[in-house]
């Protein structure tokens, strides 16, 4: 979180926020202080409880949005597996998190494999659809997407020039139900946009 940003003189404060675990409120209480003018929350398919009230609220006060994690520390990407989950490393938080292990893991290794269709649609891959996916919703700005080699970049470099249809999004929406994956929003309002 980032507080008491000093502007040159006649500018204005202003401040940025990274949350580990949004919750209603906590934006709009910052706001008190200084203008927020950009939230970084995590945010995937997988991870959507963003997509609600707060994402609502920084859209309405003009804020903007880099979400981080939209490929999930790897869940979205087309290639993990529950071998490599289980190979994790005690060191690394993934092995502890509800996402990386249990039915958890097998309901979103699910969810990205039945993104294949639209990635096969798209020309392109898994990873650049759930990046796309995040980046279809009014309001977010950008995203951080981490590659750990180089050529990870190749896998969703072209997500930001992958417009989601509406059938895509459908699709979509249907597989997050359908596989019971994370939780939130299913779908971005495209009208919102307008």
């Amino acid at each position: 979180m980032l507080g008491d940003l000093r502007r040159p003189q006649g500018g204005r404060q202003g401040q940025g926020h990274r949350a580990f675990e949004p919750w209603p409120g906590l934006i709009a209480a910052r706001r008190e202080v200084a203008p927020v003018d950009v939230v970084q929350p995590p945010f995937s398919a997988i991870k959507r409880g963003f997509a609600g009230e707060d994402l609502s609220w920084v859209r309405a006060h003009g804020s903007g949005v880099i979400a981080y994690s939209p490929l999930q520390s790897g869940l979205l990407t087309g290639v993990f597996t529950p071998a490599r989950a289980r190979a994790l490393p005690e060191n690394d938080w993934r092995s502890r998190d509800e996402e990386f292990g249990g039915e958890a893991l097998y309901r979103n290794l699910a969810f990205a494999d039945g993104l294949r269709p639209i990635a096969a649609r798209h020309r392109t891959t898994v990873a650049a659809v759930a990046a796309a996916w995040v980046l279809a919703w009014p309001g977010i700005t950008g995203a951080i997407i981490g590659a750990r080699k180089p050529e990870h970049i190749d896998g969703w470099i072209d997500a930001a020039t992958n417009a989601l249809s509406p059938r895509d999004l459908d699709d979509i929406e249907d597989m997050l139900v359908a596989t019971r994956a994370g939780s939130g929003p299913t779908r971005p309002d495209l009208a919102e946009a307008a």
